[in-house]
């Protein structure tokens, strides 16, 4: 089998104009970014505003290995499948970030005959999006240590700065660190940190914006700091705000690309679901919704993460999802059975852990079931998956009343999709959604966090340490305890704990610390051993990557 680079490298682009028009996007809409990719005017939404939505078809997962099971690319084929049945689709999904992309996960493009291209340019430096969010974040911790050296009229408590620095790139050395040594010149020295540039509250805030100027009322309200007397230092208290916007203002615009059998697609945001909400710009999804009769999209990770925060958190700006498809691996239901790792790769038979980890699985269909959305089970195919694994699966679908079907999109492209398509249309029509939140706004914060971690992991208990406990002491009395609720969790587990697999139950969850968003409009408890900045694996995928002759080599 080709490599997912050889791939796309054979695909035959067509021009970014004949892509927006099969989805009906003007000329005057598109600005061209080269030949093959596009950010589209915010403009276009004053022709379409008034249109009826198509139909939203979210991907997610259970939970899943360190290399992922596909969910991506099911996202990409499962759009290609609809496109080949003669459907009006277009497809989104987030902009990879360059810490995977280099470490051990790899890019966020799709794989095989199921991917968004030019994958080179998407998995590197794109549109210079994330460049914006990141810098448009340092640009308020530049602010607000400038304001400190200058004088600090507000009198800001150094031990409770809160607005870390943040790159687009794995490094553990940079979580914990000074700043400001070498004398009076150099600032004022502190304690500072670096997150993921995935992990920035920008980031969620320019995924959560319908328009500039909710993103400049989003950006108004980021807290950065607290006084001694315990009062929020805001980006709109350092006046940094316009030139927050300013740096945002292409990076608000959704990207357009195409895939390889070429269905329009959007690129657009990048947030983690193990710390941000981990879905789409609420933008491309909207336009999406607006341009296509069948839009499909992804939350990141499992039902327990990015379904969980998209139907809380995202579903709130006004969407609703028609149906959940679940992408599900034998590797990694032989893993939730107790198989090692390394021989559920490379392919050992191995029903008795297959059965068992069912209850994983389970798991996450009662999850899906406890929003009121219709869901199909897609079983991604490896090339070592065998028939009678694949039976074991269909048969406990079929025993409890679920839809399933086998893709083969990866290898096959959106013909290995049409069974998918074909059970997803057949659910959206027959079987109506009921949606509804897990929780409302209006709980307590202990409430709603443990309401999440009972319904939708399974914990018995939940602990907060004496530093969370004081986190939620300030949010009482700064009244924002109507924020939403953005776990920070591992993805490889129900639990916070990535070692404890299948259904755990009756585990203790642990509340490290619970971190504001106000701009994002949630909070985020941070939970396990779970950092906003991750390392990068005894051997980085960055190790084996070069260019030569002009191309890129080793991009998976």
């Amino acid at each position: 089998m080709k490599t997912d680079l050889e791939i796309a490298r054979e695909v035959e682009l067509e021009p970014i104009g004949e892509i927006a028009a099969k989805i009906g996007i003007k000329e005057d809409e598109l600005i061209p970014w080269g030949r093959y990719k596009a950010k589209i005017s915010l403009d276009i939404f004053k022709r379409i505003n008034a249109r009826k939505d198509g139909k939203l078809i979210l991907v997610t997962t259970i939970n899943p290995t360190s290399e992922g099971e596909g969910k991506t690319t099911v996202t990409v084929g499962l759009a290609q499948a609809l496109a080949k049945l003669g459907k009006k689709v277009a497809l989104a999904i987030r902009e990879p970030s360059l810490g995977p992309t280099m470490g051990i996960k790899g890019g966020g493009t799709g794989g095989g005959y199921s991917q968004v291209l030019p994958m080179e340019d998407i998995n590197l430096h794109f549109t210079g999006d994330m460049n914006a969010v990141t810098s448009a974040h340092n640009l308020l911790s530049a602010l607000l240590d400038n304001h400190i050296y200058h004088g600090d009229k507000f009198h800001i408590d150094p031990r409770y700065i809160v607005w870390p620095r943040v790159m687009d790139m794995n490094d553990r050395n940079l979580r914990n660190i000074v700043v400001g040594l070498g004398g009076p010149v150099n600032g004022t020295p502190r304690e500072d940190r670096f997150s993921i540039t995935a992990a920035s509250e920008v980031m969620a805030i320019l995924c959560l914006s319908n328009d500039l100027n909710e993103l400049k009322s989003r950006l108004s309200r980021i807290i950065a700091a607290y006084t001694y007397e315990e009062k929020p230092v805001t980006a709109s208290d350092l006046n940094a705000v316009g030139a927050m916007a300013l740096l945002l203002n292409d990076a608000i615009k959704p990207n357009l690309v195409q895939t390889v059998e070429h269905v329009p697609a959007f690129v657009h945001g990048g947030p983690f679901a193990n710390i941000a909400h981990g879905t789409n710009s609420l933008i491309a999804t909207k336009l999406g919704l607006k341009l296509a009769d069948y839009f499909v999209t992804e939350a990141g990770f499992g039902s327990d993460l990015g379904a969980e925060k998209f139907f809380d958190i995202v579903c709130r700006q006004g969407i609703k999802p028609d149906v959940t498809v679940l992408v599900v691996s034998i590797r990694a239901l032989k893993i939730h059975g107790g198989m090692g790792q390394k021989d559920a790769k490379a392919g050992k038979r191995g029903e008795g852990e297959i059965k068992k980890g069912l209850k994983n699985m389970e798991k996450h269909l009662e999850n899906i079931a406890l929003f009121g959305v219709p869901v199909v089970v897609a079983i991604n195919r490896f090339p070592n998956d065998t028939e009678e694994e694949i039976k074991i699966i269909e048969k406990f679908c079929n025993e409890k009343g679920v839809a399933v079907a086998v893709s083969e999109v990866w290898s096959d492209g959106g013909e290995g999709g049409i069974e998918l398509a074909g059970k997803v249309i057949d659910t959206i029509y027959n079987k109506k959604p009921s949606f509804k939140y897990l929780y409302s706004p209006e709980m307590g914060i202990k409430e709603k966090i443990e309401t999440i971690s009972k319904k939708i992991y399974g914990a018995g208990k939940i602990v907060y340490t004496v530093a969370a406990e004081d986190d939620i002491r300030i949010i009482k009395k700064l009244d924002m305890e109507d924020l939403l609720v953005c776990m920070a969790k591992t993805p490889y587990s129900l639990s916070d704990d990535p070692q404890l697999k299948g259904r755990p139950e009756n585990f203790k969850i642990t509340i490290k610390q619970i971190r504001i968003s106000a701009g994002a409009g949630f909070i985020v408890p941070i939970t396990g051993k779970i950092t906003t900045m991750p390392g990068l694996p005894a051997h980085p995928a960055a190790e084996k990557m070069d260019i030569i002759n002009g191309m890129a080599e080793g991009l998976f």
